[in-house]
This record gives C-alpha cells, sequence and structure tokens, in this order.
C-alpha cells in the first residue's frame, strides 16, 4: 500500500521521523490538549516524587497519532528519570526481557509500544516483574535444571497500545493506571500547528492553521506532517509565509479535502456508489474493487470514515451515507434519503 500523508501509523525511521522527533513537547505545560489525563497524571507525579518511589505502571491506549509515545516521554521528564524505548515485536523472546529489565536503575521508566504484541511467554515473565520486581530463570535441563530469582530494581512501564482489547486481562489488571488518549478538537490542533511551525521557523497566519486543523483528522501526528508539507509548497511558489490560499492551494494539490479525506478515502466511497448504488456491500467485495486487502480497509480506511458519519456497518455490509453523497457532489437515492442513519 502507498504511503498516506492522512496515515497516523508511526513514520519509518527517516530524517522525517527525527524531524518529528523534535516537535515532541517535553512538559505538560507544553503538551496540548487531553487535559484529563494530564491531571490525573501530574497528581500520581507529585505524589511519587513525594514518596521518592517510581510512578505506578501506567498503560495507554487509544487510535495511532494521538500522542502516547509523547506523553510517556513527558512522565519520564516529569519524574527526572531516564526513559528506555521499545517495542512489543522486539521482544521475541523471555532472555530480552531479562536484559531489558537487569540494565534499568531505580526509578527508570521502560516505554513498551504496541504492548499488545508481546509474546505470551514474554507476558508470563512480566506479571512477576511488574508486581514483585523480580524475575525467575531457569538454569539447564532436565532433572538438574535450577530456577534463579533475580531481583529488579523499581522501575516503571509504560504501555502503549492502538488495541487494548488485544491485550490479556492478567496483563492488563497489572497497570495501576489506564488511560485513553482522545480526538483532539480543531482548537487543540491549532494550537499544537502553532507550536510546531515555532519550531520549524514557519510563519503561519492563524487562519492558515485552521485551514490545515481542518483537514488533519484531529490528529497532531497527521497535522505536522501536512504542515511541512505546506511548508515546502510556500517555500517554492512563495515567500515562505504560509497563507490561508497558500494552504488550501497546498492541499488541494496534495488532494486533501475539507474533510480530511484522501484519494483513496473518495476512490473508495465512489465505488461503492457507483457500482453497488450506496450499499450495502460485503468488506471482501471492496477490497476487491480498491485493490486492498480486507485489514487494510478494516484498519485504515473505515475507522475514520465511520467516525465522521460517512460509513455504516450493516448486518448486510457496508453502506454509504447520506452525508457522504453530499461530500462527493453526489445526489443520493431516494431509499438512501429516508433511510434514517444510525450515527
Amino acid at each position: 500500500m502507498i504511503e498516506r500523508l492522512v496515515d497516523a501509523a508511526e513514520p519509518e525511521e527517516t530524517l522525517e521521523s527525527q524531524i518529528e522527533e523534535t516537535l515532541r513537547p517535553r512538559s505538560f505545560e507544553a503538551y496540548v490538549g487531553q487535559r484529563a489525563i494530564k491531571d490525573n497524571l501530574k497528581l500520581a507525579i507529585a505524589a511519587a516524587r513525594g514518596r521518592d518511589e517510581a510512578i505506578e505502571h501506567v498503560l495507554l491506549y487509544g487510535p495511532p497519532g494521538l500522542g502516547k509515545t509523547t506523553l510517556a516521554g513527558v512522565i519520564a521528564a516529569e519524574m527526572g528519570q531516564s526513559l528506555r524505548v521499545t517495542s512489543g515485536p522486539a521482544i521475541e523472546r523471555a532472555g530480552d526481557l531479562a536484559s531489558l529489565l537487569t540494565n534499568l536503575s531505580d526509578g527508570d521508566i521502560l516505554f513498551i509500544d504496541e504492548i499488545h504484541r508481546l509474546p505470551r511467554t514474554v507476558e508470563e515473565v512480566m506479571y512477576p516483574a511488574m508486581e514483585d520486581f523480580g524475575i525467575d530463570i531457569m538454569l539447564g535441563k532436565g532433572p538438574s535444571a535450577k530456577s534463579i530469582r533475580l531481583d529488579l530494581p523499581k522501575f516503571s512501564i509504560i504501555g502503549a497500545t492502538t488495541r487494548i482489547g488485544d491485550l490479556s486481562a492478567p496483563l492488563r489488571d497489572r497497570f495501576g493506571m489506564i488511560h485513553r488518549l482522545e480526538f483532539y478538537s480543531q482548537a487543540e490542533i491549532g494550537q499544537i500547528l502553532k507550536r510546531a511551525a515555532g519550531i520549524l521557523g514557519v510563519e503561519l497566519e492563524p487562519p492558515a492553521a485552521k485551514e490545515i486543523a481542518a483537514r488533519s483528522r484531529l490528529t497532531p501526528r497527521i497535522a505536522n506532517r501536512l504542515l511541512k508539507r505546506v511548508r515546502d509548497y510556500a517555500q517554492v511558489k512563495a515567500d515562505g509565509k504560509v497563507t490561508t490560499e497558500l494552504a488550501g492551494e497546498a492541499l488541494d494539490m496534495l488532494e486533501i479535502d475539507q474533510a480530511g479525506l484522501d484519494a483513496s478515502d473518495r476512490r473508495m466511497l465512489q465505488a461503492i456508489v457507483d457500482h453497488y448504488g450506496g450499499g450495502p456491500v460485503g468488506l471482501e467485495t471492496i477490497a476487491a474493487m480498491c485493490a486492498e486487502e480486507k485489514s487494510t480497509i478494516e484498519d485504515v480506511y473505515e475507522p475514520y470514515l465511520m467516525q465522521i458519519g460517512f460509513l455504516e456497518r450493516t448486518p448486510r455490509g457496508r453502506r454509504v451515507t447520506p452525508k457522504a453523497y453530499l461530500h462527493l457532489g453526489v445526489e443520493p437515492p431516494a431509499a438512501a434519503a429516508d433511510q434514517p442513519s444510525l450515527l
């Protein structure tokens, strides 16, 4: 699948991702949005520092691009502790986890991204590590095998996942704090863009920030990505100052419309409208029409289209809503116009 500007997935390790790293805030004051989560974490951090203890294990979940990794860095900075970063797929064996944990110091924070992808054998080693700060290692095989217990420093684990339902209940229950990150408002995205523009050295007019925010799917990672593309356009086509007109021209050239849909989103909706009268139509049929995998349709295309009310799931398949017809500039059939929407 081609890379999409409106894809909220973590970017590959490139110069682009290094630039994005510099845009991450390092304190709660600089971190925009998620007010309830910040208030709870501030209280927990103040209490932990007052007792000179490590903060409880934290689990952050929600759609990609909302700031789970950034929030982990903020927690570590506010605690004044080191942050070690890894991911679930990178820890293949129990020995890998033991190596990570034994190299931590008191108070250190281990951040595990995509924690739901940890192998089951690794999860079982994590249970005593998280509760009792110790792990049992088997030496040898057969009758002569011996179990040795290693004591671990008082550390904290921050887990991040986009699929909390895939996390096993025993592991989930060992987190003292579980928080879901919500989508941002356009005003909050505007504040994020203003801060990012200052770091990138871009002169961004407030109305232009609103224009970019409106097409960013209410996701900071996408907003920052669009800002960099608009910056490039303004640098080549004008004097570098990002105005509302320039922002609109740049985003139109990138085929990102007022609702944040790109060409792939519109192509899928248009195919359902043109070939199946707006649906309902099955997932396999949609995947065949778009030449995509079923998992790609479910995980990449559908969530946002359903969130904004352009697509519905029914027992018979997917259906385009009258709201989507209006956006596409197509007259909805009488049946679709009369049928009440679940959204």
